[in-house]
């Protein structure tokens, strides 16, 4: 199928960074954004531009016309959905392949199949993947409570459709359940456009394992390891890494064997990744499947030396994959943490606004995704996220100290951020051993005195130094509201938070 011009249907990072792999391939590319966008920087990369409406996606990024007509207008003859809007929309897919555009993403029957939680767990027994303890259907509330009374508590509820947290709840007994419940239903109604929940046995302290895997137009499959994504807050991931610390080498092949098992039972073609829990024992069970590129891509690409977003433009050529299994290589580790404008001191709320002053890091083995620059604006009405920074070490501590050097050079004014934050975790203890889970960030560690060596000969150097006026102002302290001095928010004084 060709791919000749492709028209990115995103914005951010995720649109900066599919247009690198074309210009790299020598494809013309074409933006596409809001009227609050008009000035990114997805919009000055691009060959071409086109303004596709007002600043809320569901009238811009979200409405499939709007995407197929500039595709039209431009002459695109494939669409890049990156990840989030229409990433894993089949209808979107559908009507993009019968109008003779190629979407750079799985089949659409392949979305459907996997787009439903419930559907999933199905598809994955078939194959023969162990999955979690629960049920597949969905029930009403009563018939809810007695299948969980038979499970035994604690359980996990969760919302059939999508995922990224909403919907989901861990149950310690049935009167949390009974009260749990609606909030759950209600929560994945406003996320989803759907009410449906199920449940599942839940795992204590369970570890969250992703495989990268791969799949073509001519049935060849392979996996591109592991990556370790336990560091979340509310669901949601925080910091990711590659290869995981918790898998051992007949751990990871089981793993690999499990996802591909997954994989074929949809004819899978393209980048998709497939999620387990993993508990204390290197037990693992599926959880469910993305069917897109991942946000964490990049530590899987440092770890094999790969471009991700090229084998998907390779796939949806029609060409076969680069590599067998066996000429895919592990080496070293990565580390990406997720560059967010947030404000840490107040339960992370986010922090919009006009970036001021940007310096970011760099140096051997340092990666910066970003879709901003100074100057530009992190919009209200977008995912807040200002960058992916990544790094390599040949081993996972080299990784880690790589990335606190790193973090310990990125300046941020004007908004506030959670680089300090992820300095912070950079040091603590039980993360630097790999003793992970999906709970760990659950108590707020960070707000203690809790400031290595390092930091506090930056912070004395910071308080000393002749800092240039446009850095002065954008570091200027923003109190902590309670008027006592904290390690950690006097650390983010000179580290933008």
């Amino acid at each position: 199928m060709p791919v000749t011009k492709v028209l990115i249907a995103n914005r951010g990072e995720i649109a900066c960074r599919v247009i690198r792999t074309c210009r790299e391939m020598g494809i013309p590319t074409v933006a596409v954004y809001s009227d609050v966008d008009r000035g990114a920087l997805h919009v000055r990369m691009a060959d071409e531009a086109y303004c596709i409406g007002p600043a809320p996606a569901r009238e811009s990024y979200l409405v499939v016309e709007k995407i197929l007509n500039v595709a039209k207008q431009s002459g695109a003859d494939a669409i890049h959905p990156g990840y989030g809007f229409l990433s894993e929309n089949a209808e979107a897919a559908k009507l993009f392949e019968a109008n003779g555009i190629t979407f750079i993403g799985p089949r659409p029957e392949s979305i459907v199949q996997m787009g439903s939680k419930t559907a999933a767990r199905v598809v994955a027994i078939e194959a023969g993947c162990p999955v979690v303890p629960g049920i597949q259907e969905t029930m009403s509330d009563e018939d809810l409570l007695l299948e969980a009374e038979k499970m035994g508590f604690p359980i996990m509820v969760k919302a059939a459709m999508g995922g990224g947290g909403k919907g989901m709840r861990l149950v310690k007994n049935a009167e949390e359940l009974k009260t749990g419940l609606p909030r759950a239903r209600g929560e994945a109604l406003s996320s989803f456009g759907d009410d449906s929940v199920y449940i599942e046995k839940a795992i204590i302290q369970p570890r969250h394992i992703e495989i990268q895997i791969f799949g073509d137009q001519h049935g060849n499959y392979v996996y591109l390891w592991e990556r370790e994504c336990s560091v979340q807050r509310r669901h949601q991931k925080v910091i990711e890494e590659a290869p995981s610390p918790h898998v051992t080498p007949e751990m990871r092949a089981a793993m690999g064997e499990a996802a591909l098992k997954v994989a074929r039972a949809v004819n899978y073609v393209g980048a998709g990744t497939v999620e387990f829990l993993a508990d204390a024992d290197r037990n693992f069970y599926f959880l469910e499947m993305n069917t897109r590129l991942q946000v964490e891509h990049c530590v899987t690409e440092w770890i094999t030396g790969l471009d991700l977003v090229k084998w998907q433009i390779l796939v949806a050529r029609g060409e076969k994959l680069p590599l067998t299994q066996s000429e895919i290589k592990l080496n070293g580790w990565a580390m990406e943490c997720r560059i967010y404008a947030e404000d840490p001191d107040k339960n992370f709320m986010p922090s919009p606004g006009k970036i001021s002053f940007l310096r970011t890091p760099s140096g051997p083995n340092v990666r910066d995704d970003s879709g901003v620059y100074e100057g530009s604006e992190v919009s209200m009405f977008y995912d807040p996220m200002i960058s992916k920074l990544s790094t390599w070490g040949p081993t996972r501590l080299e990784a880690i100290d790589k990335m606190r050097t790193a973090l310990g050079e990125y300046r941020i004014g004007g908004i506030r951020s959670n680089v300090a934050f992820h300095e912070v975790l950079m040091q603590h203890e039980p993360f630097r051993s790999g003793s992970l889970h999906t709970g760990m960030l659950d108590k707020p560690f960070w707000k203690k005195k809790e400031v290595g060596p390092n930091l506090k000969f930056a912070v004395a150097a910071a308080m000393v130094a002749e800092l240039d006026d446009e850095e002065r102002r954008a570091s200027q302290p923003v109190g902590s509201g309670d008027g006592k001095p904290d390690a950690w928010k006097h650390w983010g004084k000179f580290n933008r938070l």
